[in-house]
């Protein structure tokens, strides 16, 4: 259920890319003429303040490095146009064989969803999702993913794995970045003992997901501690995070 090196080569580059509501917000506050941002502007504010963006963001970012590698990838996505769009990627390897790329929901590898082919399993899985083990159900055009958690929930998403047409996929982009949600949110993964666990910051409480279960932080009392702790766990530039999260205390 492994992708080939080279697909995966490609995915280690965003490793440790948080998927976040923050350079949206401050982004926008900036009141650029296009909010949904080109590669290029992405690659400048990662440099200057180790910031990365939502799951748009970063399918955008990831298809343009597989372009890059010489890899066909295309984007796809659901509710998009609404407040709970969701975007990942589809990238095949040189026999056509479909790999899901989602950085967004922050997956640790991509994932084969072929079930033609000799490796592909429907049965669970482990590594592939921070703190949970997964399951893959195909259904022509449609991908169920189980995720089974250690308390024994199960929770599930359908993709949609039929490519988005480029111009409705960058539409949808810019209609998500002119939508702002009041709640901050970040997710990102994080080495924790033997294992990548899932670390979040949502509406001003933050949790870390393990195999051994959930674990909420003492919350800090001021936004500056928040930003330090933030920092701690994304190394996302300092200033920048003062300064949204008061945009986003102003928002509520």
């Amino acid at each position: 259920m492994q992708p080939p090196e080279n697909i995966l080569n490609v995915w280690r580059k965003f490793h440790r890319f948080p998927m976040e509501r923050f350079t949206k917000l401050w982004f926008y506050n900036q009141n650029p003429t296009h909010k949904q941002r080109d590669v290029q502007l992405m690659k400048q504010h990662w440099h200057q303040y180790g910031i990365t963006g939502n799951c748009f963001d970063l399918a955008i970012w990831l298809l343009h490095e597989f372009q890059q590698h010489g890899i066909r990838a295309y984007p796809i996505g659901h509710h998009l146009f609404t407040e709970d769009a969701h975007v990942a990627v589809i990238a095949e390897d040189h026999s056509g064989n479909r790999f899901l790329c989602d950085l967004g929901d922050q997956w640790t590898h991509p994932i084969l969803i072929e079930p033609s082919n000799t490796n592909f399993t429907s049965g669970k899985l482990s590594g592939f999702f921070p703190a949970a083990d997964i399951q893959v159900n195909t259904k022509g055009h449609q991908v169920e993913i189980l995720y089974h958690r250690p308390n024994g929930k199960i929770s599930k998403q359908t993709y949609s794995v039929e490519p988005l047409n480029q111009d409705t996929f960058m539409q949808a982009a810019e209609h998500s970045q002119n939508s702002i949600n009041p709640k901050p949110l970040l997710e990102c993964r994080v080495p924790y003992q033997n294992e990548i666990a899932h670390w979040e910051f949502n509406n001003w409480r933050s949790f870390l997901s393990t195999s051994e279960g959930l674990f909420e932080d003492p919350a800090p009392d001021s936004i500056q501690e928040w930003a330090r702790l933030i920092h701690q766990k994304t190394g996302y530039d300092l200033d920048f995070l003062n300064t949204v999260l008061l945009q986003f205390r102003k928002l509520t």
